[in-house]
C-alpha cells in the first residue's frame, strides 16, 4: 500500500510543477479534489485484489475505500491549512504557492488515503 501512497502524491505533485492545477479560479479545487478522490479507488482495488475477494467484495471495497476517502478528505485538508498557517504569507495555500503548496497537497493526498484505509479496516473487522 506504501507504493500507492508514493504514486498518487507524485501523482498530484506533477500535477502542481506542471501547472495543470490553476491557481486563480473554483478549477484548481476541482482539480485537487479529483486527484485526491481519484487516488482512493486503487486502495480498494489493491485490498480486493490482495484478499481474493468476490465480485461483491470487490465492490464494497471499492465504495467503502471511495466513501472513506470522501468523509476524511475536508477534514484532513483543514487539518493541513491549519498546521501550514504559519508558514503562509498570503490568504490562502494556493496564493501562497512554493514548497508550502507543495506539502499541503502531499499532505491531504495522504490524509485521503489513510481515510480510505481506515474504512476499508473498519468494514474488515465487521467481516
Amino acid at each position: 500500500m506504501a507504493y500507492i501512497a508514493l504514486i498518487a502524491v507524485i501523482g498530484i505533485l506533477l500535477l502542481q510543477a506542471t501547472g495543470s492545477i490553476p491557481q486563480g479560479s473554483v478549477g484548481g479545487s476541482m482539480t485537487i479534489g479529483l486527484a485526491l478522490l481519484a487516488a482512493a479507488p486503487a486502495v480498494g482495488i489493491h485490498e480486493a485484489w490482495t484478499k481474493k475477494r468476490g465480485v461483491i467484495g470487490w465492490v464494497v471495497n471499492i465504495v467503502v475505500s471511495f466513501v472513506g476517502a470522501f468523509l476524511i478528505a475536508p477534514l484532513g485538508g483543514m487539518l493541513i491549512v491549519i498546521i501550514l498557517s504559519p508558514f503562509m504569507d498570503r490568504a490562502s495555500l494556493a496564493a501562497t504557492g512554493g514548497p508550502v503548496m507543495f506539502v499541503a497537497l502531499a499532505g491531504m493526498m495522504l490524509v485521503t488515503l489513510l481515510g480510505a484505509w481506515g474504512a476499508l479496516w473498519i468494514v474488515n473487522r465487521w467481516r
